[in-house]
């Protein structure tokens, strides 16, 4: 689903005679980058040229019975000054370049939003952040809160985020 709808969105730039650029966060850099998981709901991006891209978006979303929201820039509340990306393993087409944050910058984002569902169909941060620790080879609730902290000052730093983090290797999971 992910990529035919980013192969459409590519279309519809090169009909409007425009190249597109998104940064892509979560769930869908976890599918597309690492093969982590086999989904993700929506594709979460800051993108540009903001205005057109979201025109598009809301195009191939009537023509391919899409959510209206199946491309949304929610993320951009979790974006740090020091925001750094790569294009990593990610597709290209001729008309959108896609980059992501750097599995480091991912796994600060990751812990800085600490979600856990409890409940079916809510957001659970926790797969994501597991398996970005043993991507990273990281050996310690420290070393992880210290990444964090360089991307986010120490005092946005939900504590939430510590004690999911510290639990992980407490309990074994990482």
């Amino acid at each position: 689903m992910i990529l035919k709808a980013l192969q459409a969105l590519s279309d519809e730039l090169a009909r409007r005679q425009t190249t597109g650029e998104l940064c892509l966060f979560g769930g869908t850099v976890m599918v597309l980058a690492f093969s982590a998981r086999p989904s993700t709901k929506d594709v979460d991006a800051i993108f540009q040229p903001t205005q057109v891209i979201r025109e598009a978006a809301r195009e191939i979303a009537a023509g391919n019975n899409l959510p209206e929201t199946w491309l949304n820039d929610a993320a951009k509340g979790f974006v740090s000054t020091r925001h750094e990306t790569i294009q990593g393993s990610l597709p290209q087409f001729p008309h959108l370049r896609l980059t992501m944050p750097t599995p480091e910058y991912l796994l600060a984002m990751k812990c800085m939003a600490s979600r856990i569902g409890a409940i079916e169909g809510e957001a659970d941060d926790v797969a994501d952040i597991r398996f970005l620790i043993r991507h990273l080879k990281l050996t310690s609730a420290a070393a992880v809160m210290d990444i964090v902290a360089g991307y986010y000052p120490k005092s946005q730093i939900p504590v939430k985020a510590q004690f999911l983090v510290e639990g992980l290797f407490a309990e074994g999971l990482v």
